[in-house]
């Protein structure tokens, strides 16, 4: 059975418009866990004890990906 799909043109996303510049998406804590390989409950205990920069946003931890870039980088060069 074939689907007829509507052809619209692309939308580009512009953040410009709402004023905001740069804006990096925030991670859910699973997907923030999977990008370093630990567990998530790990990640939100780090983030509790302010060794990791996080952000709760309802109940929910959010981190940007810059955030665990720099985490990590420090990791490795204390190590």
């Amino acid at each position: 059975m074939a689907q007829v799909v509507a052809k619209f043109p692309p939308r580009s996303v512009d953040n410009h418009s709402f004023g905001i510049p740069d804006f990096e998406p925030l991670l859910n804590s699973h997907q923030a866990a999977q990008l370093l390989d630990i567990h998530h409950k790990t990640l939100q205990k780090l983030a509790r004890r302010g060794e990791i920069h996080g952000s709760h946003v309802g109940k929910m931890w959010r981190f940007r990906a810059s955030d665990l870039n720099e985490w990590l980088d420090r990791q490795q060069r204390a190590s």
